[in-house]
């Protein structure tokens, strides 16, 4: 068989199991089989697969089947122009958390403090786009560490980042000019309804087992003594949590608090700001 023909047989399989972006799929896992980037794939549909090849993307159309995430069986995703490594162990970055990562760097900052870091993809994306930051991730999840450590490695900072594992403010010391966090916002009572795909992402990275505001409670909580001077927070939250979280930072006393929308125009990410602890007295 031709490699056309065999990507056009495991296309179908995808599609007549319901599996959305079918051909796109199909044609990322036949790129990875085959060791070449998706956009050269046209140039060798003509050619005869090998025997090998052809089993290794019929395996992995079945790993697909089951709606294990495409990202799992490739073993990485792209985010703002670099690749993280993913696995079950993480939540995969998704494209809707570059709207806090453009936000973060909308200002300049010299140390950053990334909650529950997953993969690593905000904190070591920070760290590469602000060249001398510095950084520290916290996860309660060792085997989660591990993949962000090898995401810092990978992409040479190392040296610029620091990992612990920590469940949210445990053990955390200092104060940090920017804290970011991408925390469970699913309510227990939501997961039921959500892709399949899921089910193959770690659960306590999607929900708080509540209502889906526990985690932002949390880190509304601790924030006054770990955010600096003027220093900022920003959090991604779920499309109609803008206003609870909000209401938490506001009751923390933090300023400039307001919510941004993604592209689809859904509330996206809280921002705030620690107040200037040293207020100009206008009145002398």
């Amino acid at each position: 068989m031709t490699v056309q023909a065999t990507l056009i047989a495991g296309t179908k399989r995808l599609t007549e199991a319901g599996v959305d972006g079918a051909p796109r799929d199909a044609r990322l896992l036949m790129a990875h089989v085959l060791g070449m980037e998706p956009g050269r794939l046209t140039l060798v549909m003509p050619d005869e697969i090998s025997v090998d090849h052809k089993v290794a993307f019929e395996a992995a159309i079945e790993r697909r089947l089951t709606r294990e995430p495409v990202s799992h069986i490739l073993g990485y995703r792209d985010f703002y122009g670099r690749r993280f490594q993913v696995s079950s162990d993480v939540l995969d970055p998704r494209p809707e958390t570059e709207i806090l990562i453009s936000e973060a760097l909308s200002k300049p900052f010299t140390s950053v403090l990334d909650l529950g870091t997953g993969s690593g993809a905000i904190l070591l994306t920070l760290l590469a786009e602000q060249v001398l930051a510095k950084g520290l991730a916290t996860d309660l999840s060792e085997a989660a560490l591990t993949v962000a450590q090898t995401n810092a490695e990978a992409l040479g900072l190392g040296k610029r980042a620091r990992f612990q594992q920590a469940d949210w403010w445990a053990g955390v010391e200092g104060q940090f000019d920017l804290i970011v966090s991408n925390p469970p916002y699913i309510a227990a009572d939501e997961m039921a309804g959500l892709s399949p795909e899921l089910a193959h992402e770690p659960r306590m990275a999607l929900t708080d087992e509540a209502d889906g505001l526990m985690c932002y409670r949390e880190i509304a909580a601790g924030v006054r003594a770990h955010l600096a001077p003027r220093g900022r927070i920003m959090v991604e939250i779920g499309p109609t949590q803008g206003a609870a979280v909000s209401d938490l930072f506001l009751a923390q006393g933090l300023k400039a608090v307001r919510v941004i929308a993604d592209l689809d125009g859904r509330d996206r990410v809280v921002v705030a700001q620690a107040p200037n602890p040293h207020p100009r007295n206008v009145g002398k």
